[in-house]
């Protein structure tokens, strides 16, 4: 099922922040920022919006490709898309310029996130949230926050508050070993439970679907065995660490370009 609303309201920010690159940028719409926006904003709907978000409650690989996306590729690209000059136009206007330095504190914004993250996996929480979509889709969007601002110092516009080459290294290894409890919760539920797994057999399938027998046979037997959840546990690792020397590599080239000019 599409979410048309979702679609409308990232339309609108689309339309908003192409406004603003033309106002007060040169900035052209086929220039690498906008693309790396627009590849953003089409990320976000796809793992909010689409039917992904449906059949990611299948199983747990699906789920973690979900949440990989939504929290280690779209950040960072989308923040890619905002270029240097129109960031510092928002703050000078901004009435609370302030507050984006307690916002995006980086080491405040990771450990937050890896200890939400950790608890949003955990079968008394999900039992929460299949219960309570409201609260569901408000930690969801918590989440994507804190993404956020774990991703600024390492793709801040703002120089300023962008990490140095080492410093970066440094916070890289530091949120790999924040993330990796939550994988190793995922690879311990694969050793322990198998295919009873509360997580897939009655949580976390429930969510969206209202028969957990009909998900069963949709997909292929590998997604309902306990080694699906240990999957999941290392294509989050997996995800996020491309994520991030895809950002470096992206990073390094920019800084030649400029050198060069």
């Amino acid at each position: 099922m599409w979410n048309v609303p979702l679609l409308v309201i990232l339309a609108g920010i689309s339309v908003v922040y192409s406004l603003l690159l033309h106002r007060f940028t040169d900035i052209k719409l086929y220039h690498r920022p906008p693309l790396f926006f627009f590849l953003g904003m089409g990320l976000l709907y796809f793992v909010l919006g689409s039917p992904l978000t449906l059949i990611s409650h299948l199983s747990f690989s699906l789920h973690m490709i979900q949440m990989s996306i939504l929290y280690f590729v779209a950040p960072p690209i989308l923040l890619r898309g905002i270029p240097g000059p129109l960031f510092q136009m928002i703050l000078k206007n901004s009435p609370y310029p302030k507050l984006s330095k307690v916002f995006f504190s980086p080491r405040l914004a990771l450990y937050v996130f890896a200890a939400l993250f950790l608890m949003y996996h955990l079968p008394v929480v999900l039992n929460t949230f299949s219960k309570n979509p409201f609260i569901h889709n408000g930690y969801i969007s918590f989440l994507l926050l804190l993404s956020f601002g774990m991703w600024w110092p390492i793709v801040s516009p703002d120089p300023n508050q962008s990490l140095s080459k080492g410093e970066k290294k440094r916070f890289a290894v530091l949120s790999g070993l924040l993330l990796m409890p939550a994988c190793l919760l995922f690879v311990f539920s694969a050793v322990t439970d198998g295919i009873t797994n509360p997580f897939l057999t009655r949580l976390t399938a429930h969510l969206c679907l209202p028969s957990q027998d009909a998900s069963l046979h949709i997909l292929p037997p590998l997604f309902n065995t306990k080694y699906d959840q240990a999957m999941a546990g290392f294509l989050m690792l997996g995800i996020h660490k491309m994520s991030l020397m895809v950002t470096s590599r992206i990073a390094k080239k920019e800084s030649k370009t400029l050198g060069e000019i």
